[in-house]
């Protein structure tokens, strides 16, 4: 028993002298965690540079495009070939995608030799040879007759500007074609299918076996978003956003990106690390200087690396006594599979001892402990290096998506990583030691990469079948020149029809007189009170104006909240609330003594008998107060007055948000006579010559005329454009068949034509995996400011799914795309027949006047135009192709409903005194 713990200790030491002698020569192979972060920072640099338009011709690290755009999504289906070239091997497999109760794959495969002279004869052979194995393999499934989608593993370095499309940059894996490098493997593959003549195939996706890992993963975990192979050769792909790879237009979304990290440090970056040893692999290699990452980490030469460091110290006698034997010095004669072997827990020094003892060193049980430490220290740095490496991709994921902690899988192959008994515990352990705020599960990949491309082509099919679906489902807003002239031709035979005595009643655009007959001189002077109704807030303002050398306006003003149930009562107890305000407002400034001028802004349909005489026509915006349609809200105003009776005001006009618009703006620049609001609503006002507005008295001059232009189309007459979505939103609405022009432009429906087109998508499975939340069920919810967020350029797409999931609706990064999409489609089309109305108008007013070009100014205001960052840029090019005889400018206005009623109150005091003193 003694003898026997005697001997195990006696072992024991041994082994720690051996492993501590081999620690000391080989120091220069083992890195501390401080090295490993170091190495990492320095890929993610190299990363960067790959990626940026400027540096990437010089990059080591060439970050390949690979225009594979999205991971499955659990709804592919089909049937399709891949096809999987990448060494002596050449496999072809049939992929059928199914769903019946959950998404299934059937594969079967044929695996056909690519002999040496085909290798390395002409690329004609090497592709007339890949068509005769894909025309054997089609003839034994019978499907010849099929043209099934093809997906083509190619895994050597291409370069590709679309998916079904790879040039070959340069052959690697002894492959020596020639006539290959620099053409499109896609195309020479097509041509030698076409001379055959017999089958038809539809290459639709060329990948990369890196990017064939990441898919094939991706199939069984969506979260999957690399891709690694550690095999004979190296390389990882990743998603990286759209915005940040610059080889590439767009910058919406993400693609793969095909690292060829296997040239990282071909720049001199890891000088610093590399060995005598491996310079001594690298000169012996066919390509001297290049992929020497590669070189230190795959399973193409790390049999090689442990080959050298045993000849050097058996030379310096450190192992074998010295002993070299011609095995010993052949290369390639200690091969990675070795190492694996050796590396076994149990029978690892058994293997040790067999495998050197055919390589005739007789060796000891001292040397067979020595070999073994050696193989650890290779193998330990290669899953090391490769951990560095792969952490400076996890953490440029986790920053593109601005998390505290990424939660990701990756794909992994490659017969290294899958037969050496320790490498991949090893490589799990040091990633979650040097990137330990990511969750990541390593998935390994068992059907290789050739599943992976027939994902890729299923994915591809399904986007493009998605894609068509979408583009016509869009296609109806995507108005046409021609369909826009017509609209504006359309408004301009409905404004005439307003005007005209007869054709007034029965006219959808209703261009009601305002009497508002001029627009502000600058000589308006005085302290006027303005009241803003127009939606669920009430303002009272003091608004001071001084004439002069400098003009000025001071304001000063009181929110008021109008309760729904006061919206919704009586007349009267709707203007007693707005009177108590006025009387609050008073006290409030110390003014309820003085008996001010008033503009009233009344931002609904009134028929106007008078500046200060306003009959409303119908209530909009919630409101339903009764007793008061078909009633003078001034009148209604002065009996609230009266019935309150502690101040009295002067109410000299009644005007509306618009014409408040006009007037802001013309105080700024005369040159202003159009009024427009964008915003909840969409209305307009001009000024119209006198002798056109048959509804009035009077031939001269000019008067404001609001066109109500909301209800535009109420006649059928704007069918042409509408579409199903149009027609859902008009009859969920409180006023349905009115306003429907309104509806198609403004700020309140909007974004409930995006909610329907929404839900269309999702019921036919192309958005949200086809899952309805209830919250998307929710009228109103899908709001018009969203639409303004989402379409922002500076937005990322992660903050589009950001404000997606607010709304409850999980979003993939295609989801958020399509929902782009859409908002895009919606707010252009509603910016462009804005552009269209416009556009008649300012023609009506060039033609008025009889000039051949018109200067005239637009005054502005309304939240969509204001807040949305595309809308105006439409609209103005609209109206400039729509009336290119027109020279229309557009000012923004500060406060027009409050600002615009005293400047309007103020120019009818003007006009007033004016005719008392003509009198």
């Amino acid at each position: 028993m003694i003898a026997a713990q005697l001997l195990a200790y006696y072992f024991t030491e041994l082994k720690d002298d051996q492993v501590k002698k081999i620690d000391k020569y080989l120091y220069a192979m083992r890195f501390s965690d401080e090295m490993l972060l170091d190495i990492l920072c320095r890929f993610r640099k190299d990363l960067e540079s790959g990626l940026a338009r400027d540096t990437n011709p010089t990059a080591t690290v060439k970050m390949l495009p690979t225009f594979v755009r999205s991971i499955p999504d659990g709804s592919e289906k089909g049937d399709f070939i891949a096809l999987d070239l990448g060494g002596s091997n050449f496999r072809i497999l049939r992929v059928k995608v199914s769903h019946e109760k959950k998404q299934t794959v059937q594969m079967e495969s044929q695996i056909y030799d690519t002999p040496e002279d085909i290798m390395h004869g002409s690329g004609t052979r090497l592709f007339d040879h890949v068509a005769e194995c894909l025309g054997d393999f089609m003839e034994k499934q019978k499907i010849k007759d099929k043209k099934l989608p093809v997906g083509f593993t190619f895994s050597f370095p291409c370069s590709q500007t679309k998916l079904d499309e790879g040039i070959l940059l340069t052959w690697t894996k002894r492959f020596k074609a020639s006539g290959v490098e620099g053409m499109d493997v896609v195309k020479l593959l097509n041509k030698a299918i076409k001379k055959r003549g017999d089958y038809e195939a539809d290459i639709m996706a060329v990948v990369n076996d890196t990017v064939g890992t990441m898919m094939t993963c991706g199939f069984d975990d969506q979260r999957c978003e690399v891709g690694v192979i550690i095999g004979t050769g190296t390389n990882a792909c990743y998603m990286e956003e759209m915005r940040h790879i610059d080889l590439v237009e767009g910058d919406e979304g993400r693609m793969c990106i095909n690292t060829e990290w296997g040239s990282f440090g071909d720049d001199g970056s890891l000088e610093d690390i590399r060995t005598e040893f491996d310079r001594e692999i690298d000169r012996g290699s066919l390509n001297p200087g290049k992929q020497l990452f590669e070189k230190m980490v795959s399973g193409m030469y790390m049999g090689e690396l442990v080959r050298l460091i045993l000849v050097k110290m058996a030379k310096e006698g450190l192992l074998f006594e010295g002993r070299i034997t011609p095995e010993l010095l052949t290369k390639g004669k200690f091969e990675t599979k070795h190492i694996s072997a050796i590396e076994k827990n149990k029978e690892g020094l058994t293997k040790a001892k067999d495998i050197l003892t055919r390589l005739g060193v007789e060796p000891s049980h001292e040397d067979c402990i020595a070999v073994q430490h050696v193989c650890t220290i290779v193998s330990f740095r290669s899953a090391n290096l490769i951990a560095a490496t792969l952490g400076g991709i996890l953490g440029r994921l986790r920053d593109n998506k601005g998390v505290p902690r990424l939660r990701t899988t990756v794909g992994i192959d490659g017969s290294l990583y899958k037969m050496h008994p320790q490498y991949a515990r090893r490589l799990q352990k040091m990633v979650r030691r040097l990137v330990s705020d990511c969750d990541v599960r390593f998935l390994l990949s068992e059907s290789g990469s050739a599943k992976g491309a027939a994902m890729v082509t299923a994915v591809a099919y399904r986007l493009a079948d998605q894609t068509r679906q979408i583009n016509e489902t869009l296609a109806e807003f995507k108005l046409s020149h021609a369909q826009l002239l017509e609209v504006k031709k359309r408004m301009r035979t409905e404004i005439e029809n307003g005007l005209g005595k007869k054709t007034h009643e029965s006219a959808t655009v209703k261009m009601l007189p305002t009497f508002v007959r001029s627009t502000p001189d600058g000589s308006e002077n005085g302290d006027f009170l303005a009241l803003d109704l127009g939606g669920t807030n009430f303002r009272v303002l003091l608004v001071k104006i001084r004439s002069g050398k400098r003009r000025t306006v001071e304001m000063h003003n009181k929110i008021y909240a109008i309760p729904v149930e006061v919206m919704q009562g009586t007349g009267d107890e709707l203007f007693d609330h707005i009177v108590h305000c006025i009387s609050d407002f008073l006290d409030y400034m110390g003014m309820k003594n003085a008996r001010l001028p008033l503009g009233f802004t009344f931002s609904f349909p009134c028929r106007q008998a008078g500046i200060d005489k306003g009959s409303l026509v119908s209530w909009t915006k919630g409101f339903k107060a009764t007793d008061c349609e078909g009633q003078d809200v001034v009148d209604m105003l002065r009996e609230a007055m009266k019935r309150r009776n502690d101040f009295d005001l002067d109410i000299v006009a009644v005007v509306n948000d618009t014409v408040g618009t006009m007037m802001t703006c013309a105080y700024e620049d005369p040159n202003c006579e159009i009024g427009l609001i964008v915003g909840t609503g969409s209305n307009v006002c001009y000024m119209e010559e006198m002798r056109n507005i048959e509804t009035v008295e009077g031939e001269d001059g000019r008067m404001c005329v609001n066109t109500e232009w909301g209800g535009f189309g109420d006649n059928d007459c704007i069918e042409f454009i509408r579409t199903k979505f149009d027609r859902e939103v008009d009859e969920g609405s409180l006023n349905q068949g009115k306003q429907r022009y309104e509806k198609m432009t403004s700020g309140m429906y909007l974004g409930e034509i995006v909610r329907q087109i929404l839900i269309d998508l999702t019921k036919r499975g192309l958005l949200f995996r086809g899952q309805i939340s209830e919250r998307l069920r929710t009228t109103g919810i899908f709001e018009t400011k969203f639409l303004s967020q989402i379409e922002s350029d500076h937005l990322a797409l992660l903050q589009v799914r950001g404000i997606l999931q607010q709304l409850g609706l999980d979003s993939t990064c295609d989801d958020s795309i399509i929902v782009k999409e859409v908002c895009g489609v919606v707010s252009r089309r509603a910016a462009q027949i804005c552009g269209a109305g416009m556009a008649a108008i300012a023609d009506k007013i060039r033609e008025n006047r009889g000039l051949e070009q018109l200067d005239i100014t637009v005054g502005v205001d309304g939240t969509l135009y204001k807040l949305h960052p595309h809308f105006s840029l439409i609209m103005h090019q609209t109206v400039k192709e729509l009336a290119p005889k027109c020279n229309v400018n557009f000012l923004l206005s500060e406060d027009g409903s409050g600002k615009g009623a005293a400047l309007i109150t103020a120019v009818a005091c003007r006009l007033r005194e004016q005719e008392q003193q003509n009198k």
